[in-house]
């Protein structure tokens, strides 16, 4: 006989569900009422003593159950370790005092991750650090589904900052196609990314991000000069085509109107001597010196 696998107990994921409290104003007046009764009953014998013990007891009982919440603030009740729900009302609240309350703020926060340095998509080390703004949404699964939620929000965010590293190249080059995002250059497209992608790390967490921007971006100090370099020669190699092509345009523009307006007649031989000491004077780093000929254009 074949022996029966053992059930699969299923995980129960938590969400927060709302809790209905009582304004704590109007038990507020119900306590001070019983209070009062009873006081009365002790002091004018209205009734057996007993009534008083038990008025002022009943007052007194009321008690535990009062508690206060502040704007974008919650709590979340627990009747012997089962979960009832969370409230979110604003003010004095009452509520049954066999509760247990844990209060959890609601409101945005700050991580500003500190500079981690990581392979970009080249593998060239570079350091990148981000500041999230993030808050709880769901508050059961903050508190059930994660130990400690806090933390576990800064170990996420880390590890997608490192793999968000990992898919886009610091800055553009011939290895990459010409409309390729990359770090340097598409800060905005990098930020939406790394928002989705926290996102979607944080929601089983009950966290949700609201924004994600990337506050430091260079190259590892290793290979930072070696890369300042780099773009140093490619800045240089755009600019000087930039000249030469300018330089060949005002040339041909000469040219022309040496041609247009008869000043001057020149074979091949002295059209490309001109050419070259016009594109020489033109593309030079340095002023030209110039020289003066005294002969015939042919000496």
């Amino acid at each position: 006989m074949t022996q029966a696998a053992p059930p699969v107990h299923q995980r129960v994921v938590r969400s927060e569900r709302r809790y209905q409290s009582i304004s704590g104003y109007a038990m507020a007046l119900a306590a001070l009422l019983l209070f009062a009764f009873g006081a009365l009953v002790f002091a004018r014998h209205l009734a057996h003593p007993a009534v008083g013990v038990a008025l002022v007891l009943a007052g007194g009982v009321l008690v535990p159950g009062f508690y206060m919440l502040k704007p974008n603030e919650g709590i979340i009740f627990t009747l012997f370790g089962e979960y009832k729900g969370t409230d979110r009302s604003e003010g004095l609240r009452w509520t049954n005092p066999l509760l247990s309350g844990q209060k959890i703020s609601l409101r945005a926060r700050n991580l500003n991750t500190p500079p981690l340095k990581v392979n970009d998509k080249r593998g060239n080390p570079v350091e990148i650090g981000a500041a999230v703004v993030w808050r709880v949404h769901d508050t059961a699964q903050a508190i059930f589904e994660i130990d400690d939620y806090t933390k576990f929000v800064s170990i996420q965010a880390e590890a997608a900052i490192r793999h968000l590293a990992t898919l886009y190249a610091y800055d553009s080059g011939e290895d990459l196609d010409e409309d390729e995002t990359t770090l340097r250059a598409g800060l905005d497209t990098v930020a939406d990314a790394l928002k989705a992608e926290l996102n979607q790390r944080f929601a089983s967490a009950g966290v949700e991000v609201l924004d994600a921007k990337l506050t430091h971006l260079a190259y590892a100090p290793e290979i930072a000069q070696v890369m300042l370099r780099r773009q140093q020669a490619t800045a240089i190699v755009s600019a000087r085509h930039q000249i030469v092509a300018g330089a060949v345009g005002m040339v041909e523009a000469a040219l022309k109107g040496l041609s247009d307006r008869n000043l001057v007649t020149l074979d091949d031989e002295r059209k490309a001597a001109m050419v070259s000491n016009l594109l020489v004077v033109l593309c030079s780093d340095n002023d030209a010196q110039p020289v003066i000929n005294t002969g015939t254009l042919y000496t």
